[in-house]
C-alpha cells in the first residue's frame, strides 16, 4: 500500500488477533508448546495427539540444534502423531493414544519420557489424556508421561502455549521427581540454569560456554538441547538465568 497525503494511514493493519483454527503465520497454543518448549527436549518423545496436519506443520520447522543419535537418545527430528480421523472424533481417541504409547515403548525403548501434545479436537471431544498418562506411567514403572493441554483454540497466541507447557513441567515433572534421582545429584555453590533458550542455531551453546568459562556449572538448559534429567534438576539451581521472558511463567 502507498501512503497518500491527507489520509491517516496507508491501509496496513497489524496487531489483529488471528481466528483460532485458521492457518496463519502466527502460532497457536499448540505451536508454542510443541514447537518451542517441549519439542527441543531431546530424550523425550513428543506425541502430536490429533490430526496429522498440526504435527507435520510443527515438525522440524525450527533450528533447535542438539547433540545425540536420532532414535537412540534424541527424537527431535522424528514426528509422532495419532493421526486423528473422523471416526476418532466420534468414538474418542483415548484408546488410540494408549496404543501409540505401547508402540513407542516397543520401537524406542530408550526414550526417557513421553508427552502428549493435544491438538484442537482433543479438547473439543473431551479425551482424558491425564487418565491415560497416569495409567501408562504406572504400567511402565513410573515412567514420566506428561499430558499437555495445549489445544490451539485455547488462544491465538503462541506465547500462551509456552505458559501452558511450563505449567505442565511444574505439575508433572517437578512435583513427581523420584527421591532416588535427587540423591544422585551432587550440588555445588555455582549451579545455574539457563531458562528460556531454545538453542536456535546454537545460541544456547554460546551462552553455556561463556558461563562455564566464568566458573559456573550449568545444570539445566531450557529447553534447547535439553533433557528430562535437566528439567528435574532445575529446582536445585542456585540461580536461574532467564533469556526469553515471554516464554516462561
Amino acid at each position: 500500500s502507498v501512503h497518500e497525503a491527507g489520509k491517516s494511514d496507508c491501509g496496513v493493519k497489524s496487531n489483529i488477533k488471528s481466528i483460532p483454527g485458521v492457518m496463519t503465520i502466527r502460532g497457536c497454543a499448540y505451536a508454542g508448546s510443541k514447537g518451542v518448549v517441549w519439542g527441543p527436549i531431546k530424550d523425550m518423545i513428543h506425541i502430536s495427539h490429533g490430526p496429522v496436519g498440526c504435527g507435520q506443520y510443527s515438525w522440524g520447522s525450527r533450528r533447535n540444534y542438539y547433540v545425540g543419535t536420532t532414535g537412540i537418545d534424541t527424537f527431535v527430528t522424528l514426528q509422532f502423531t495419532s493421526d486423528f480421523q473422523e471416526k476418532d472424533i466420534v468414538f474418542g481417541g483415548d484408546k488410540k493414544v494408549t496404543k501409540l504409547i505401547d508402540e513407542l515403548q516397543e520401537l524406542f525403548p530408550l526414550n526417557r519420557g513421553i508427552t502428549i501434545q493435544s491438538e484442537c479436537p482433543i479438547g473439543l471431544i473431551g479425551d482424558d489424556i491425564e487418565a491415560v498418562s497416569r495409567e501408562k506411567s504406572k504400567e511402565y514403572g513410573g515412567k514420566t508421561i506428561v499430558p499437555v493441554r495445549c489445544e490451539g483454540f485455547r488462544g491465538v497466541s503462541q506465547s500462551l502455549g509456552h505458559h501452558i507447557a511450563n505449567d505442565a513441567v511444574r505439575d508433572w515433572i517437578f512435583d513427581k521427581s523420584a527421591p532416588e534421582a535427587s540423591s544422585k545429584f551432587e550440588p555445588t555453590p555455582y549451579d545455574v540454569a539457563i531458562i528460556g533458550d531454545y538453542n536456535i542455531g546454537g545460541d544456547a551453546w554460546s551462552s553455556r560456554i561463556l558461563l562455564e568459562e566464568m566458573g559456573l556449572r550449568v545444570i539445566a538448559q531450557w529447553s534447547g538441547d535439553g533433557s528430562l534429567a535437566e528439567l528435574e534438576a532445575t529446582p536445585k539451581a542456585k540461580l536461574n538465568i532467564l533469556h526469553c521472558y515471554r516464554s516462561m511463567n
